[in-house]
């Protein structure tokens, strides 16, 4: 694998926050690294260009997604999965990161969803529009933009269920689309998509990170500032042991993105408005709702989650919630009746992109 490139800055604010036996003193640990955590962010230069797009809405069963704080008797939700492009200075110039890149073939073989269309015959897409709705690409999103594939640097996921990442970054058989970017991983999630045990394996592609070459990407063993600051990946397990979060300094402040909650209901369910969530919240005492379909770490993922919202702090648009910005956002759908999140985020964009290609072509 690559050495870390100079663009990557350890963080060392959260080291030593989860080392007590004690969960309780575990989680004050990691609540109070935060608040620190994040007065240094905020202090420091905002990105230069921010913009996600929608790409997809995905069923999603409701048990995992709301766990046992909703009390709709409903199968599934759907979450909208987005792409996140992001720019930052760094001391060579403008890069770009782009975050949840999604190929929807290859996400269509995870094997979760497999089994969801045997009813609908199978096939390489294999959902009917009504279930999965196709809202956009990748590429379409960077053409749309100005930008070319070439411009990208950097992509990452908060974890990698449904993620395969041979389109983007190529393997053994075919370039990949983005020739100059490499992903940022932890190195717990590289290995557990490499090579997971079946309640893993049903969330991975089976071949999804078969055949990339080790040049393409960057194993990450900490928290990492990108460039001058104004994005950082923070390690988050708990969704997956190798979960991280998306940190970014915008003009609402800061986002913070993963998948360890699919709502602004889910890290202040107290406000929510979905039924049964507030009083599971009230009933319980938790903080926050998980997304759970694997459980590989819930304490984890709860400490996780804390750490989240108060990197976050509130958001300016709705005080009552926490700028926790999900990659794959719980959304109102005609199979999903009488459930929509309370707050939604919707697509955001800040700044103006810059192109290295057209820059350099002019």
């Amino acid at each position: 694998m690559p050495e870390t490139p100079a663009d990557l800055r350890p963080l060392r604010h959260l080291r030593g926050t989860r080392d007590a036996l004690s969960p309780t003193a575990r989680l004050a640990a990691v609540r109070d690294a935060a608040r620190v955590l994040r007065a240094e962010l905020l202090a420091g230069p905002k990105v230069t260009f921010y913009r996600s797009f929608d790409l997809a809405l995905v069923p999603y069963p409701r048990r995992y997604a709301l766990r046992d704080a909703c009390l709709l008797p409903l199968p599934f939700v759907h979450i909208l999965n987005r792409l996140f492009v992001i720019q930052f200075a760094t001391a060579d110039g403008i890069k770009t990161l782009l975050a949840e890149p999604l190929d929807r073939h290859g996400s269509a073989q995870t094997p979760f969803f497999h089994r969801l269309a045997a009813p609908f015959g199978g096939s390489r897409a294999p959902l009917p529009s009504i279930l999965w709705p196709p809202l956009g690409d990748v590429e379409g999103a960077l053409e749309q933009i100005g930008l070319a594939p070439e411009d990208v640097d950097y992509i990452t996921y908060d974890h990698l269920h449904t993620q395969d990442v041979r389109r983007w970054l190529g393997d053994a058989t075919q370039p990949g689309v983005l020739p100059n970017a490499r992903l940022l991983v932890t190195r717990e999630e590289w290995a557990i998509a490499r090579d997971p045990v079946p309640p893993q394996a049903e969330w991975y592609p089976k071949d999804g990170t078969k055949g990339v070459p080790d040049a393409r990407v960057i194993l990450l063993d900490e928290d990492v500032a990108l460039g001058d600051g104004a994005v950082a990946l923070i390690r988050t397990p708990g969704h997956t042991v190798g979960n991280h979060s998306i940190v970014a300094h915008t003009d609402d402040g800061l986002l913070v993105t993963s998948e360890n909650g699919v709502a602004a209901d889910c890290y202040a369910p107290l406000a929510s408005k979905i039924p049964g969530v507030a009083r599971f919240a009230r009933q319980t005492g938790m903080e926050v709702v998980m997304n759970g379909n694997t459980l590989e770490g819930s304490t984890e993922q709860y400490l996780s989650m804390i750490l989240e919202k108060e990197l976050a702090g509130r958001c300016p648009q709705s005080r009552d919630f926490y700028n926790v910005y999900p990659s794959s956002e719980l959304s109102a759908h005609p199979l999903s009746p009488g459930l929509s999140p309370t707050f939604r985020f919707g697509e955001r964009s800040y700044g103006t992109p810059w192109s290295r290609t057209a820059a350099a072509a002019a």
